[in-house]
């Protein structure tokens, strides 16, 4: 996720109805439709890219077109080809070299696409990382979480071993560790927010920080307010309120400066289904820079926009 910077108001509301802005036609591979998509990233031109697990691309869909998507990076079988990815769980576009950049999971590496027209194919800028999340600072510093470390570390592009930011106490749930780290959120300061999957929890570690802090759940698996069930995409506002989804509860919580202990539910919340006030495991969020909300819906294969009040 990109520190994109969202001012949002502190009592925010937003429509509790999804309006399906890609997929929705069912697990497929044509262009109207998605299969386990994972992470996503909206631009400034409210412009949405999805990884496509399963499908094995990451598909672009313009504001306005709900109807169908492109494929911008992979879509050539999965493969750990130059022209191909293997299960995608997060992607990024850098606007400075107009590129998408891609944790290619299944191959263990991340890779780097051109976003210019006639790209068949992408180059390896990282390997040896069982990559989940991905994060880009104001620096164009590069972040990403190694579920198999358990770590996160930043990376200079064009660089390959990168520093450590988090973790890499070996997996645990001790303040110094992590347990599977996804996805990733970084702020003007360098302070890192990591989804803390299987500790139930989300950390944020200050730059420079040996340990983290628990700022949302960290009080077992389960579906209290104080609670989180399977952690995965994050996003931090410029008032330093959390928004995290709450993939196994089929919510999106906001845990706030003031109150660490406990979030409210934003959308969802309305047990496992297909309405527009429901998700079936949702996993990847952001936000445009107008404070609309996108929540890829993962076993319903869409991406619902909640438009804010």
């Amino acid at each position: 996720m990109f520190s994109l910077l969202v001012h949002i108001p502190a009592n925010a509301n937003w429509a509790q109805n999804g309006v399906t802005i890609a997929g929705g036609h069912g697990q497929g591979g044509a262009t109207n439709q998605l299969n386990d998509p994972y992470g996503l990233f909206v631009d400034d031109n409210q412009t949405v890219v999805i990884a496509g697990f399963e499908n094995h691309r990451i598909m672009q869909w313009k504001n306005g077109d709900t109807t169908n998507g492109q494929v911008v990076a992979g879509g050539n079988g999965y493969g750990n080809g130059l022209n191909q990815l293997n299960g995608p769980t997060d992607v990024l576009i850098d606007k400075e070299t107009n590129s998408l950049i891609i944790c290619d999971w299944g191959n263990r590496r991340v890779v780097r696409w051109s976003r210019r027209s006639g790209t068949t194919q992408g180059e390896i800028l990282i390997d040896n990382i069982d990559c989940w999340g991905l994060a880009m600072d104001e620096q164009r510093y590069l972040y990403a979480s190694d579920t198999g470390k358990h770590e996160v570390r930043r990376y200079q592009l064009g660089e390959k071993n990168g520093t450590l930011v988090a973790g890499g106490n070996g997996q645990g749930g001790g303040l110094n560790q992590l347990n599977e780290p996804r996805y990733l959120f970084v702020d003007r300061q360098q302070n890192v927010y990591v989804s803390d999957g299987s500790n139930y929890r989300v950390m944020k570690w200050n730059k420079g920080a040996n340990e983290g802090i628990v700022v949302a759940g960290g009080q077992g698996e389960g579906d209290a307010p104080t609670q989180l069930n399977d952690p995965g995409g994050l996003f931090v506002d410029t008032l330093g309120t959390l928004y995290v989804v709450d993939s196994g509860n089929h919510r999106v919580m906001r845990w706030t400066q003031e109150d660490r202990n406990q979030g409210t539910v934003i959308v969802g919340g309305n047990d496992e289904g297909v309405g527009a006030n429901q998700f079936n495991y949702p996993i990847g969020l952001s936000f445009d820079r107008h404070g609309n909300l996108y929540v890829v819906d993962q076993y319903n294969h869409r991406v619902q926009r909640f438009s804010i009040e």
